[in-house]
């Protein structure tokens, strides 16, 4: 039986069974099962190397990656074309796009790439229509822009979902906060420091047992389902921020366009009049969350033409050295960050101090850095 077969066989039966807590463990059984095909599905064993997404991905460039993710003729070319300035064909006729096309964006010092995806099918994440490659290079985005139909959009938002978590990216969430430690002995020791309402200790071992897993350090420190402990279990899942762009408002009500404003991560657009184009970008930027470093050199005036753009969650000293060049960290004399009137000196004296303080040290929005080359 093909893994297709075998995975179709499983949702099938996911779907006959009650959910209740006599199931409960049957279910987590079913669900643990679905992961490992699933897994098996992504990354087959001897396969022919280059990677899922060969042929699809470019290179990675800027300061962060958004891919325009959605169903043929949405309006995902036409959107690239306007706001990048990037020739994509554009027709009234499906699949018009067959590979991926980039574009690059400049908006508030930061340089942002654009990916217009070839249009995903129901199916995508089972490898029709090549949707593996196209989804595997959405895995890679640093933000995701579902673009959909105004006239369909709820049809259109839950097929798409479900292709893309049926490869392993999580819209809009934050990894579980799961507690998992494999270790030689001792057998499964299960911790919950709050109330549950799904996973108790036998359905946790039951889903264990089907990876093999008889040892292990269980802590769920939120009310967790059989879903959020395979995910860590997996550990090959890629949580991404995303925003549902609905094209095409030109067709709908003011009335029905007041509706899709109380939607959350919603931006209503009409790409071919650039319409709410601003939204957007502003939307696209808060999503992104950079950070934006400007440095002073020694005796001259701080440059706020040219930040140094950082993500919000790696913006060590280090990480920001490692931008401007690999070797700087190695070079620098002495460092002094400000901000808010507030400034801390270090300098490559304090040899005791430097590789944690130093490294460890965070920089925050605005800030300056002053720098000096030894």
């Amino acid at each position: 039986m093909s893994i297709l077969a075998k995975i179709a066989e499983i949702e099938s039966e996911m779907a006959r069974t009650q959910r209740n807590k006599a199931t409960a463990h049957h279910l987590g059984l079913l669900k643990a099962r679905l992961a490992k095909l699933r897994r098996e599905l992504i990354t087959p064993k001897g396969g022919s190397g280059g990677g899922p997404g060969e042929g699809f991905d470019v290179a990675k460039t800027g300061d962060a990656r958004v891919g325009f993710v959605g169903f043929p003729s949405v309006g995902k070319s036409t959107l690239l074309s306007n706001l990048a300035g990037v020739y994509s064909e554009v027709a009234a006729y499906e699949f018009t796009t067959l590979t991926t096309v980039p574009g690059v964006i400049r908006y508030k010092g930061a340089k942002i790439q654009l990916l217009d995806l070839p249009g995903i099918i129901e199916g995508a994440k089972d490898g029709k229509g090549r949707g593996r490659q196209v989804i595997a290079v959405a895995r890679t985005c640093n933000l995701i822009l579902i673009v959909l139909d105004v006239l369909k959009p709820l049809l259109h938002k839950r097929l798409i979902e479900h292709e893309l978590e049926g490869f392993g990216i999580r819209l809009n969430k934050q990894p579980p906060n799961i507690g998992f430690k494999k270790k030689d002995k001792g057998g499964i020791n299960f911790t919950a420091t709050c109330a549950q309402t799904e996973l108790d200790a036998e359905t946790v071992k039951t889903i264990l047992a089907e990876y093999k897993i008889h040892n292990a350090d269980i802590t769920l420190r939120s009310d967790s389902t059989a879903d959020d402990l395979i995910d860590v279990v997996e550990g090959n899942r890629v949580y991404i921020p995303c925003i549902y762009v609905l094209n095409k408002i030109d067709q709908i009500s003011i009335e029905e366009l007041d509706i899709i404003y109380k939607v959350p991560h919603t931006v209503p657009i009409s790409a071919h009049h650039r319409w709410n184009f601003d939204d957007l970008l502003e939307r696209i930027w808060d999503y992104l969350q950079l950070v934006r470093i400007y440095t002073k050199p020694k005796g001259q005036l701080p440059d706020y033409t040219s930040p140094v753009v950082l993500p919000d969650d790696h913006t060590s000293v280090e990480d920001f050295c490692l931008k401007i060049h690999k070797n700087l960290i190695k070079e620098l004399k002495y460092l002094s960050i400000s901000r808010d009137n507030v400034t801390v000196n270090l300098r490559d004296s304090e040899a005791a101090a430097w590789n944690s303080t130093f490294i460890n040290l965070r920089l925050r929005l605005s800030g300056n850095f002053n720098y000096e080359m030894k």
